[in-house]
């Protein structure tokens, strides 16, 4: 294994402008959300500020129950009690609870939480950073998270949903039996397969297997794993619930951004609701207020103005934070200094600014994730033997494959050439005829438009001889386009950790570690 490029997001196409500008402090008023160690420095003062005693005493109450039954590792049973401590913060990153931890980008955005963590520690030696896994239990869209992908096979398991994911119970584990046979004489199958059967035992609730999973994988490196779904946490989310249900600030303080957002950039990544919390019963659903009443959504229930309030005194549990409250709530419960997410995750945050200054929480700095690229000597033979860098696999292939294809080509820049001989004379023709007629000077613009529209045409039918011609290289091309992109995606974004971890154990997921950079959001390719 070996690193062969790193390419920063900012120089990557396909990356939105939202944070390429965000990374490149583009955005006013973000400047200070951006990682570096000022930054970070302000957040260690307004974090301190901000975080009582009495939220430490609960925060670490709770995660010693969560961790209830568990075998701590040496570092984590350090990190829990460093949490009791005022100079202690924590850097937080989080995801779904999916199948096997679903993609292996799981498996990247945890280890560089554990890393950049490790790297504040020795930048701030009288400061503890402790690295946090924030388990979304609480969503419901269990369809999103049931399956997981290798290079052979896909696996699915199947439950009943509608509730939050976090609670379904394994009973179809018929995934573990495929997934044996695929991974059984692989080096490093038997402990894929140990590891499967005890996350996945029936019975086990999925918050339960995704704990399991992460602990056994992370443990070593002090993670601490956090579920949401708790009463105590749950109750110092009360006074922020309260407001939301009474006066729906998150939805009316992030109405500039979100129009700033998506004038510049089309879109925002959720759009804030009246109301941004669910309720819970055996199902998750929204909250919405209509003739005077709180109603949950698809069910009977109904709610007056004291009644919800008094039900949220007293069940705080009952009440569930959307996309766009989650963040809050995290933020609330935890001596955060930085979040590490997507760049859809991160995207989404950015509309909160505005809502955490009105409600006084200091809002994070926040890091787009690294991505890792894995390729096998073999697909980087075939790369190098079709005169391709591996950076033109993250630009728009469709032109990497024409000027691969009109390489040699003779016809193209002839063509070419008369092109711009016929744009200069006609450019010359026009800035003559607006002097002499202006219905005459239309007649050249046209007939120059006219013209050009036939060489595009020459050209597009150039290339499509050309693709013809080299059919085979074409297919090569195409070949090695899907070895890089599986499904025509990061590899990421398809393969679980266990394509890589079969065959290199361990050594695979501390070599992801090493190489991981903390300072920069890049994608970071290497052999294997």
């Amino acid at each position: 294994m070996k690193k062969l490029l790193n390419i920063p997001f900012t120089e990557i196409e396909s990356i939105p402008l939202l944070i390429k500008d965000f990374l490149e402090k583009k955005i006013i008023g973000f400047e200070n959300n951006v990682f570096n160690e000022e930054n970070i420095e302000k957040q260690f003062q307004l974090k301190r500020n901000s975080f009582s005693p009495e939220e430490r005493k609960i925060l670490t109450k709770v995660l010693v129950q969560q961790y209830s039954g568990f075998q701590l590792s040496v570092k984590q049973q350090e990190n829990l009690k460093f949490l009791e401590n005022e100079n202690t913060f924590t850097v937080t990153t989080g995801h779904q609870l999916n199948l096997f931890t679903g993609p292996v980008f799981f498996v990247y955005k945890i280890l560089q939480t554990i890393k950049f963590s490790a790297d504040l520690n020795q930048k701030f030696p009288e400061k503890n950073v402790v690295p946090i896994f924030w388990m979304a239990s609480e969503d419901h869209d269990f369809a999103e998270i049931n399956h997981f992908k290798t290079e052979n096979h896909y696996y699915e398991t199947k439950a009943k949903s509608g509730g939050v994911v976090g609670k379904i119970l394994v009973e179809d584990d018929f995934f573990i039996s495929e997934f044996e046979n695929e991974f059984k004489d692989s080096v490093f199958g038997t402990e894929l397969i140990l590891l499967m059967r005890k996350a996945y035992k029936k019975g086990n609730s999925l918050s339960e297997a995704t704990r399991i999973l992460v602990q056994e994988l992370f443990a070593d490196y002090g993670l601490i794993v956090i579920d949401g779904d708790d009463v105590y946490l749950k109750n110092e989310m009360k006074e922020v619930f309260k407001n939301e249900l009474l006066h729906h600030e998150l939805f009316e303080t992030t109405k500039e951004t979100v129009d700033f957002l998506t004038e510049k950039y089309g879109k925002v990544q959720v759009n804030p609701r009246e109301f941004n919390l669910f309720y819970l019963t055996e199902t998750r659903n929204r909250i919405e207020f209509k003739n005077d009443k709180f109603h949950v959504i698809d069910t009977f229930i109904s709610f007056s103005k004291d009644e919800i309030l008094n039900e949220l005194e007293n069940h705080p549990e009952k009440f569930s934070p959307n996309a766009l409250m989650r963040p809050v709530y995290q933020e609330t419960i935890l001596p955060n200094l930085a979040y590490i997410g997507g760049n859809a995750e991160i995207m989404y945050w950015l509309e909160l600014k505005n809502y955490f200054e009105s409600i006084n929480l200091p809002f994070p700095i926040l890091i787009p994730r690294n991505s890792m690229l894995f390729i096998s000597e073999k697909t980087l033979d075939k790369t190098k033997n079709l005169s391709l860098k591996l950076t033109d696999f993250f630009r728009n292939f469709a032109s990497v494959t024409k000027e691969v294809l009109m390489e040699n080509n003779e016809i193209l820049p002839l063509l070419e050439a008369k092109e711009k001989t016929l744009k200069t004379h006609f450019d010359e023709i026009s800035a003559k005829a607006e002097l002499t007629d202006k219905t005459f000077g239309n007649l050249v613009n046209a007939e120059k438009t006219r013209q050009l529209k036939s060489f595009e045409r020459m050209k597009k039918r150039l290339l499509r001889a050309e693709r013809i011609k080299q059919k085979e290289k074409l297919e090569r091309l195409e070949n090695l386009f899907l070895e890089i992109h599986p499904g025509k995606n990061w590899q990421e974004r398809v393969f679980n950790f266990a394509v890589f971890y079969s065959e290199l154990g361990r050594e695979w997921l501390q070599y992801c570690y090493e190489e991981m950079d903390v300072e920069r959001s890049e994608l970071i390719i290497l052999s294997i």
